[in-house]
């Protein structure tokens, strides 16, 4: 089975790629080799690589365990998504959520 590429908006890439430069440079800072930040995460270096170019193909969870693998950074996580101010101001107004249909029959 052929691997997907994942196909995302320029804004979107644009964010992923500051959040892996900002992530290497806080390996850097800290004075943390690649090589041994992708041990404690349990990735390989070419992940690493990748994750500080910003690339959509890895997981979250390699992202998170790259976070934590820099003393505890991924605490930071619990922010996405915490302040959900159009979600609020929808819940707000009472409009419908759409459901969706039960395709099991």
């Amino acid at each position: 089975m052929p691997k997907r590429s994942v196909i995302l908006l320029p804004e979107t890439q644009k964010i992923l790629e500051q959040m892996g430069l900002q992530i290497k440079y806080a390996r850097l800072r800290r004075k943390i080799s690649s090589e041994l930040v992708a041990e404690r995460a349990g990735i390989s270096r070419a992940t690493l690589v990748s994750i500080e170019k910003g690339a959509p193909s890895v997981s979250i969870g390699s992202y998170a365990a790259v976070l934590h693998a820099l003393n505890y950074m991924d605490k930071d996580l619990l922010l996405v998504a915490k302040d959900d101010e159009l979600g609020r101001k929808l819940q707000d107004l009472g409009l419908p959520v759409r459901k969706r249909v039960d395709k099991r029959r």
